[in-house]
């Protein structure tokens, strides 16, 4: 039963459907909702909404940025971090980090702890997801190497704070992505890094910085196989669009800057050296044959997603978060 039906019949209050599609707010059905609920639940209403859950919301006029401004700020004031010089990279790209290599830590929660916070914080940066994804693989057994990585991190976030995502209030409310992957990134396992942004009317809604479940033998099996988790993504995110009837413009375009896996999708032949991979294969071809997807190549420098994959740093790195729409809610 939804909303309205309940209205319908707990109060005799009616609450039409919004059409399908439509983007206004309509005050008035907001309204009677508020007056629903508070007579069933005795709510109150607290106005525009600026802080919650660690979440700050800054409201511009042309959108909002979400940051975790304080929650950074106790977490360098927690690890002592507040007057330590700052890095402009959340990880040293020249630095392998292995899990049986260093001193073991004579406490592993104050870096269990660490890692968990810099988790949460993952919410609003997506700048420090790949970091916090390779620096979790090490909890079960922290070393010195790894508390040093996780202290890099912290200075780092020192450098701006209020960094945080941006949301237009534009009506475009098209899908798109980028998906990206290391191969054989893990010195330990060999297993390779996938990463994928999707946007939503050109502002971050979903991103993924994850180790790969199986070892690909090749890096066009790695980046098809990254490819793979972003189908997945998209299928549920139009779903998802569509119960809120959102009309959704098909076929969302799916950058790539492997020209190997989009000749794999496009090929209806397989062959030797993609048996292995043949279920990821088909699913993919048939959401491009469905419509649902368009695969699109683009070079290696206008990939987003390859800060979700590997350790970027200097110049390339700065340049990835404008166009990820991280951008700082206090600039000075």
């Amino acid at each position: 039963m939804n909303l309205g039906e309940a209205g319908n019949k707990g109060s005799g209050r009616k609450f039409r459907k919004r059409p399908a599609g439509s983007l206004q707010t309509y005050s008035e059905e907001i309204n009677q909702l508020k007056a629903f609920l508070h007579d069933k639940f005795k709510i109150k209403d607290l106005g525009q909404l600026h802080y919650f859950l660690g979440l700050e919301i800054l409201y511009k006029p042309d959108g909002i940025i979400i940051s975790q401004r304080k929650f950074v700020l106790d977490l360098l004031k927690d690890y002592e971090c507040l007057h330590c010089p700052t890095l402009t990279f959340p990880l040293d790209s020249t630095i392998k980090l292995k899990a049986k290599e260093g001193t073991p830590l004579f406490d592993p929660t104050f870096y269990r702890k660490l890692i968990g916070k810099l988790n949460f914080l993952t919410n609003t940066r997506l700048d420090i997801a790949y970091g916090v994804q390779h620096l979790s693989q090490f909890m079960h057994d922290p070393r010195e190497p790894h508390l040093h990585a996780a202290y890099h991190m912290l200075r780092y976030l020192k450098k701006d704070a209020t960094l945080g995502l941006y949301f237009s209030n534009k009506d475009d409310l098209s899908l798109a992505a980028y998906c990206d992957s290391d191969w054989a990134a893990c010195p330990d396992s060999r297993r390779s890094v996938s990463g994928y942004v999707v946007f939503l009317g050109g502002s971050p809604i979903s991103c993924k910085s994850k180790k790969q479940e199986t070892i690909s033998l090749s890096s066009a099996e790695a980046k098809y196989r990254a490819l793979r988790k972003v189908i997945c993504e998209l299928v549920w995110l139009s779903r998802l669009l569509e119960e809120l009837t959102v009309s959704v413009n098909l076929p969302i375009l799916v950058h790539r800057d492997s020209l190997s896996a989009l000749h794999i999708a496009r090929n209806p032949v397989f062959h030797e050296r993609t048996k292995h991979i043949e279920v990821d294969c088909h699913f993919v071809r048939t959401k491009l044959q469905e419509g649902l997807i368009l695969l699109h190549h683009i070079g290696t420098g206008q990939q987003l997603a390859a800060v979700l994959t590997k350790a970027l740093v200097g110049i390339k790195h700065c340049s990835v978060l404008g166009k990820l729409d991280v951008i700082s809610s206090h600039p000075t």
